[in-house]
């Protein structure tokens, strides 16, 4: 199974620990993901322009089976990401640090929302189940 990883990004890759240990839990689980920032980006090294970015994230989104979105940290991106993964019938999964705030519009398409107190605690969690 594949899917799309959409979380903030930052420049100066701040939060690469987080995306890898995320992705390497889904690994276990036998979901592949893909990540803008690793995948295409390689952590900052390589720059395309807004377009080429959405347009490179919606072919992505397209040969995925699901969205999952870690939506610790808000941003813009990622709710046009979830938008375009909703409009193509892809089943969204919301993950969030405990007591993040989830938009009601993104829980209004999720087909599941889950908190976790450590990346380490999605191990635990059935994210494949949708």
């Amino acid at each position: 199974m594949k899917a799309y990883f959409a979380i903030k990004f930052h420049e100066d890759s701040k939060n690469k620990e987080l995306i890898e240990t995320i992705s390497k839990i889904l690994e276990k689980k036998g979901i592949q993901t893909i990540v803008m920032m690793r995948d295409y980006e390689n952590w900052s090294k390589i720059k395309f322009t807004p377009k080429q970015l959405m347009d490179l994230s919606f072919k992505e989104i397209e040969k995925s089976d699901m969205m999952i979105v870690d939506i610790s940290e808000k941003g813009v991106g990622i709710g046009i990401e979830a938008g375009y993964a909703h409009s193509k019938g892809k089943p969204i999964i919301v993950i969030a640090k405990k007591g993040s705030d989830i938009p009601d519009t993104l829980r209004g398409i999720a087909k599941k929302v889950i908190f976790y107190s450590t990346p380490t605690n999605l191990a635990k969690e059935d994210l494949i189940t949708i």
